[in-house]
């Protein structure tokens, strides 16, 4: 009942920027933290940033200083300002929510992926 659907991937040049965008939709009463992970090929999923309901968050190590990560609670988005790129930032992103249904159920959803490219 509840889908997860990431956009904005594609390929750039280092140096570049993108913006992915991950909307949350379905039979929703809340949702608290809602976060980026990403997995390169023949490593496992990590963490990029999270954000929660109330706009605290939180960045990997490597992506500190040049991602921002933000929300919109009223359309169940949330963002990922992605500047200064590196090929090692090449991955697929996944967007994943922590989601309260109407029976007070709390579940993690995530994405299908959308895949980022950083080449020259």
């Amino acid at each position: 009942q509840v889908l997860v659907k990431e956009s904005g991937g594609g390929l750039v040049q280092p140096g570049g920027s993108l913006r992915l965008s991950c909307a949350a939709s379905g039979r929703i009463r809340s949702i608290d933290a809602m976060g980026w992970y990403r997995q390169a090929p023949g490593k496992q999923r990590e963490l990029v940033a999270t954000i929660t309901s109330g706009n605290s968050t939180n960045y990997a190590d490597p992506v500190k200083g040049r991602f921002t990560i933000s929300r919109d609670n009223g359309k169940n988005m949330v963002y990922l300002q992605m500047n200064s790129l590196k090929p090692e930032d090449t991955a697929v992103y996944y967007c994943s929510a922590d989601v309260q249904n109407y029976y007070l159920l709390r579940r993690e959803y995530w994405g299908q992926g959308t895949q980022v490219t950083v080449s020259s």
